[in-house]
């Protein structure tokens, strides 16, 4: 398998408007991505630009809701 670590992610500016709690939970979700979802969220990360949310992403509410 061929991981890439969290450093060959892009992410999205809007991430440094967000309270520290936030940005800690975005960075352990990206950093859990397999394969597949890893490029998922960079289609939607290169489609996007700037419009892309990751906190509203619908991998990321998924994610979330697992953790509870």
């Amino acid at each position: 398998m061929n991981e890439k670590s969290i450093t060959e992610i892009p992410i999205p500016e809007l991430i440094k408007d967000y309270p520290e709690e936030k940005q800690r939970e975005i960075m352990a979700y990206l950093e859990q991505l397999d394969e597949h979802h890893r490029s998922a969220y960079l289609i939607a990360f290169n489609h996007l630009g700037s419009s892309f949310n990751i906190y509203k992403s619908n991998g990321f509410k998924d994610w979330k809701n697992k953790q509870k």
